[in-house]
């Protein structure tokens, strides 16, 4: 199954981001470049603290709820109160593995060389909790890596499994995991599905009603668009009773009167706000991301997904002469994908070519990590193909 979705086509998007003329950036993957929507809500954030005495206590409270809103939209979700308001990856993890019911013994199935942040809290509760940590890795036949990747990973899901810790799409090359299918298998042996959809929401359209995940935990900076050191959770009922990474008084019920935030009590807001990092009532963060989630509204992942299928088309049908391989398009994003050189070329020879056309791309493992974004158009990745050219010359 793909996440191709057809869409109204949509116009490149340039003018709305302040890249410099002639810097081709291929490189969302890594960090997106601010849309000027987003740097002016920035801004007016830092100029809101100049004057304090104008800042009410409901503004501790509005603008989050606003922003759990808008990405319990984006997701397809139907309670925003599930949604949490977390400083990264790695805390949102963090939080699912301390509360997640995993018995001594039983497995965590991850995958190789996925992206750190869902791997380390894993780690850490498998030492503590006697738990085997199970790494599924890449195949190395021929033909369609991603199928086979995804069937290993079935596979692994076996009856001692507890939980299941894995991305939409791999960080390193864009490889995508059939998340519906892992979610059935994930259930059908009792096992909770935890989702670092970082490299994915925001630029593919997600469905929490399909994909049916315990947790799903995303970095603000790169296709949701925002600023960095902010990100955002949703977590299911299987989590509706944990304890959070920290105890905050916003998380705590009837906080919003500043009166009796001294009378103290250990409930917590209902569902994930008790996930809540501390401070999350950022004023200059929480009104970027909030405008980042605004224009995804506008242009829609499915859109942002055509776009990229759009410019990336032909040349990667060309790119087979150069001796370049990459995955089939049912296996990988349109935004995110993975180019990698006939097997004698060091990918790192590329980066003379790279910088003197301005192009920004990453180096990831053996591939090429190429990530377009609605600011670029095919000559972008043209030029790529000529520099890759140029280094095989």
């Amino acid at each position: 199954m793909s996440d191709s979705v057809s869409s109204p086509a949509i116009p490149r998007q340039s003018d709305g981001f302040s890249l410099p003329p002639g810097v081709r950036y291929l490189n969302c993957a890594y960090m997106s470049p601010l849309h000027r929507d987003v740097e002016a809500a920035g801004i007016q954030g830092m100029q809101r603290k100049r004057r304090p005495f104008e800042i009410e206590a409901s503004d501790f409270f509005e603008d989050s709820d606003r922003l759990r809103a808008a990405f319990s939209e984006l997701i397809g979700g139907t309670d925003p109160m599930r949604v949490a308001i977390v400083p990264s990856v790695s805390y949102g993890i963090t939080a699912a593995a301390r509360n997640v019911a995993a018995p001594a013994r039983t497995s965590i199935v991850i995958l190789a060389e996925q992206f750190p942040s869902n791997v380390y809290p894993w780690r850490r509760i498998a030492a503590e909790k006697g738990l085997i940590l199970r790494t599924v890795e890449p195949p190395s036949t021929e033909g369609s890596r991603g199928h086979a990747w995804n069937e290993a990973l079935l596979e692994a899901i076996d009856s001692s499994t507890s939980v299941v810790a894995v991305p939409n799409y791999h960080w390193m090359d864009g490889t995508r995991f059939d998340l519906e299918a892992v979610g059935e298998r994930a259930r059908a042996v009792g096992a909770a599905l935890i989702v670092d959809g970082t490299q994915s929401v925001g630029a593919v359209p997600f469905d929490l009603a399909a994909v049916r995940p315990d947790a799903l935990v995303c970095a603000g900076y790169k296709w949701l668009l925002g600023p960095y050191s902010l990100g955002l959770a949703w977590y299911g009922p299987r989590f509706d009773d944990g304890t959070p990474v920290e105890e905050t008084w916003t998380s705590r019920p009837g906080s919003e009167d500043f009166r009796r935030v001294g009378e103290y009590t250990d409930d917590y807001r209902p569902a994930a706000a008790r996930y809540d990092v501390g401070e999350r009532s950022n004023f200059i963060l929480v009104p970027m991301q909030l405008a980042a989630l605004e224009l995804i509204r506008s242009w829609t992942p499915a859109a942002i997904q055509s776009y990229c299928r759009e410019i990336t088309r032909d040349p990667l049908a060309e790119a087979g002469a150069l001796g370049i391989s990459v995955e089939d398009e049912s296996w990988r994003g349109s935004h995110l994908f993975g180019l990698r050189l006939p097997a004698r070329v060091d990918p790192s020879r590329l980066r003379p070519e790279l910088e003197a056309r301005s192009l920004s791309v990453s180096l990831r493992g053996s591939a090429i990590r190429v990530a377009p974004h609605l600011y670029n158009e095919e000559a972008d990745v043209r030029e790529l193909l000529e520099a890759i050219r140029a280094t095989l010359l």
